[in-house]
């Protein structure tokens, strides 16, 4: 058998995903990256390995099987994974050896984690990227979700010393969470009480992260976000970002992902790109909060995690 991992059991969904497919929104095709791109980026860091394609998982049950020796990274969120019998530590790289399996028992932080091979998995990439576009059905393994029996393999096997991040870097994972925005351009849509109970700090209402959520988006559900009587409750198809929150007619929140290019609802908010990681680990039930920030402020919170990301392989040890 040739240098491949096969998977055993591909837990809830799994997918082949990278930093993203850029350049394209023009034509309606959209990133398909990594959700959390600051795990992604320390498992790169810690397989000294930039710009693989990687494994991103939902849920338990993942297993998967190595049939040559590699070195092994995983990230995201915090989970129970073992070799075999023995336990791993979380954001750190580890080498499995030819006929062994890894398991992931239990998400006990976070959502979404990821799994990556030093050297990279043997897949052609489409339009600059190895990422998974669902929708078109492109990228990605075959332009599907991985299954049980899967063989992927792997490009040129590599071993290296075991690596782990620092405690104090990786991120809390944990509900509730708080997403910063900056007020989007059909923000003068929603009455000022409605504004006020979306992102003021003090009068703030809390929403739950509903049963409909992908990686096209996340509905919340709460208290209604009211439109101002003269306003329409949905406008001509326009451009959107990762991180767009639209409020459609009924007023419960859309935070949009990585899978759209444009929306038809108002876009009152827009989560600030340092807290975009974040959007990975909302599951449902978990409480949301957002916070209004100035465009000043959300930049010079995006250099201080940018200067952060851009020290990862000196921090791994």
């Amino acid at each position: 058998m040739s240098d491949s991992i096969t998977i055993r059991n591909p837990g809830l969904l799994s997918l082949i995903v990278d930093p993203g497919r850029k350049g394209h929104s023009d034509v309606g095709v959209p990133s398909s990256s990594a959700l959390d791109l600051y795990a992604c980026r320390a498992l790169y860091a810690l397989l000294a390995s930039p710009d693989i394609p990687l494994i991103e998982a939902l849920g338990p049950r993942l297993a998967v099987r190595f049939d040559a020796d590699v070195t092994c990274a995983l990230t995201g969120a915090r989970v129970k994974a073992f070799l075999d019998d023995l336990p791993l530590p979380p954001w750190s790289s580890f080498t499995a050896k030819k006929g062994s399996i890894l398991r992931i028992r239990e998400v006990s932080e976070g959502f979404r984690y990821y799994l990556g091979f030093a050297g990279g998995l043997k897949i052609d990439p489409v339009m600059g990227s190895y990422a998974t576009n669902l929708e078109c059905r492109f990228g990605g393994f075959e332009g599907r979700p991985l299954r049980g029996g899967d063989i992927l393999p792997l490009t040129a096997p590599v071993t290296l010393e075991a690596r782990s991040f620092p405690e104090a870097m990786i991120p809390v994972m944990s509900p509730p969470h708080l997403l910063r925005v900056t007020e989007g351009p059909e923000s003068e849509y929603l009455t000022p009480e409605a504004r006020c109970l979306f992102w003021d700090a003090k009068h703030r209402e809390p929403f739950i992260v509903s049963q409909e959520i992908n990686r096209t988006g996340i509905r919340l559900l709460g208290k209604p976000l009211p439109f101002r009587k003269e306003m329409a409750k949905s406008i001509i198809s326009e451009g959107i970002v990762p991180g767009t929150v639209q409020i459609p007619g009924d007023g419960l929140p859309i935070v949009m992902l990585h899978e759209r290019t444009i929306g038809g609802y108002a876009r009152a908010a827009t989560v600030i790109r340092a807290d975009l990681d974040r959007l990975a680990h909302l599951k449902p039930g978990d409480t949301v909060f957002f916070e209004l920030v100035s465009p000043e402020a959300a930049t010079a919170v995006w250099q201080e995690k940018k200067q952060q990301r851009d020290f990862f392989p000196s921090r791994c040890r």
